[in-house]
């Protein structure tokens, strides 16, 4: 996969790109990313890339020019790539998992991460995304970048090292995840449940979808209205709530 990043602070991406997943996804050649300022398209010997709105109003507006020129030489560099285009604005569509999946399809993708009070209208016109991290205003686009580029990335082939981890993740099978234990059995007299050290695995894989049922009815009960609901399910689920209202 091929990621483009036009942004105004190319330094912010530094961390993110060198560490962890991203950074071994890059290092085995399963990703590649150019983090490009836009400021250097600019028209100008002042190299401004933003004006004051037509018709008034607070704040600059981000222009169109230098982002049309960035695009340019990426579809230069890049002529063989169907590029999905993703301009990261408050007003646009939630960012959520299925739309992370979505991405990890893709051959190439281009962030424009704005960083004023907004955009000439026209430069949706290069886009094929208006994508939101969530109902809340950042100073810039970066941060939500870097968010969907993580949640993005992980989810392509030989990046995670156990690639059924992307798969039982939550919100992948839409369900929140169950809990999890690791070595001490007992820590303090808090012991891990019996039925998940016993060996049996169709008790334990019960078990496990009547926890991811019980932390998705108590954290996020709107999620189980979208989730087809197999027989199992739908007596587990009765089951604890059952338990949850004889507490």
């Amino acid at each position: 996969m091929r990621i483009d990043v036009l942004t105004l602070f190319p330094r912010m991406f530094e961390g993110p790109l060198t560490e962890s997943i991203l950074g071994k996804a890059i290092e085995k050649e399963l990703l590649e990313v150019k983090v490009t300022n836009f400021r250097d398209f600019s028209d100008n010997k002042h190299q401004n890339v933003d004006d004051y709105p037509y018709g008034g109003g607070a704040g600059m507006l981000l222009k169109v020019q230098p982002i049309d020129n960035a695009l340019t030489q990426i579809n230069e560099e890049r002529p063989d790539t169907k590029k999905r285009v993703i301009l990261l604005d408050p007003a646009g569509k939630k960012f959520d998992q299925k739309m992370a999946e979505e991405f990890s399809e893709e051959e190439h993708l281009v962030f424009i991460c704005g960083h004023y009070e907004g955009y000439d209208e026209r430069i949706r016109s290069y886009v094929t995304d208006e994508v939101s991290l969530g109902d809340y205003v950042l100073t810039g686009g970066e941060l939500g970048a870097m968010v969907m580029i993580d949640a993005t990335v992980r989810l392509l082939p030989d990046v995670l090292g156990n690639d059924q981890s992307a798969i039982t993740d939550s919100h992948s099978t839409g369900l929140l995840e169950h809990p999890q234990y690791t070595r001490p059995a007992d820590y303090k007299g808090m012991e891990v449940p019996e039925v998940i050290r016993n060996g049996n695995h169709k008790l334990i894989a019960e078990w496990q979808l009547k926890e991811s049922l019980r932390r998705t009815y108590q954290r996020r009960p709107e999620m189980l209205d979208k989730l087809e609901m197999t027989k199992e399910m739908t007596k587990l689920l009765a089951e604890v709530k059952k338990e949850e209202a004889n507490k």
